[in-house]
């Protein structure tokens, strides 16, 4: 068994069991599906997110894997990834508590509780106006450098994130992009991340082309693109192309792909 309680828990929860007390939790309920439950509760008087992770059971750990899919099976791999980012400085969610028990994959039971990102805004949501609205060439700009510094800081450090949408990026409803040279930028729902040496090139296509369809609707110019791409690639984008060329190749192939498949689904991709 595993166990971390910052303070105000260690302190709610002492010599009581802390599995038990987080099945007590109630709030509202964001997702309930394969066996992980999202929920939004108030802790003495503060706002926290919780996932429940209570074992999806074999025949979904061999779907998954049957579809080359990796499944998730504790909240474990989210709590490793927050820590991860933290320690290379992208702005991310912060544990409040995790546990894990079990040795069982399919039963295994586990939890973490994370503090409530409140007052922010998505990109996906401020950049859906920009197509009637366009920003100012400050605001793209910074905009643009902050998600390629995260994305290359996050892709050196040998973490994918598998659902890098703009939408998992929140911007405090503080900030003044306009003004603010320096600015948080919280990147948000790393339950499927990925944590190795380095991004085999399939993962790392898999990211970025994630990210380059959530853009596809915004109005970003081809500028715009290079801008981000010379950020990403530390300013030497030939380099960078020569060196993940199957990469470079498979990116916009892929990303229409997403979006067609958008197209015809919805949101459900």
């Amino acid at each position: 068994m595993t166990l971390y309680l910052r303070d105000e828990y260690a302190t709610a929860w002492k010599h009581r069991d802390a599995f038990m007390e987080v099945q007590r939790l109630e709030g509202e309920v964001y997702r309930e599906l394969d066996g992980r439950r999202t929920l939004q509760f108030t802790f003495n008087r503060k706002s926290y997110f919780l996932k429940l992770h209570r074992g999806i059971g074999w025949g979904e750990i061999l779907k998954n894997l049957i579809q080359m899919r990796l499944p998730v099976v504790s909240a474990k791999n989210e709590w490793r990834a927050v820590e991860a980012l933290h320690k290379i400085d992208v702005d991310t969610m912060t544990v409040a508590a995790f546990g894990e028990q079990g040795w069982n994959p399919a039963k295994r039971h586990s939890f973490i509780i994370t503090d409530d990102l409140a007052d922010t805004t998505s990109l996906e949501d401020i950049c859906a106006e920009w197509p009637k609205q366009p920003p100012t060439y400050r605001v793209k700009k910074r905009l643009i450098e902050k998600v390629a510094t995260m994305a290359k800081r996050m892709h050196g450090a040998g973490i994918n994130h598998r659902d890098f949408y703009i939408c998992h990026f929140l911007l405090p409803n503080s900030v003044d992009v306009e003004t603010q040279s320096e600015f948080p930028l919280h990147l948000i729902d790393l339950h499927r991340a990925q944590m190795r040496a380095q991004v085999p090139a399939r993962w790392l296509l898999k990211d970025l082309a994630a990210l380059y369809f959530s853009v596809m609707e915004i109005g970003l110019s081809q500028r715009d693109l290079l801008r981000f791409l010379y950020v990403y690639s530390g300013g030497d984008i030939k380099r960078w192309i020569q060196t993940n060329r199957s990469v470079w190749k498979g990116l916009q192939r892929k990303a229409d792909k997403l979006y067609k498949r958008k197209q015809r689904y919805g949101d459900a991709i």
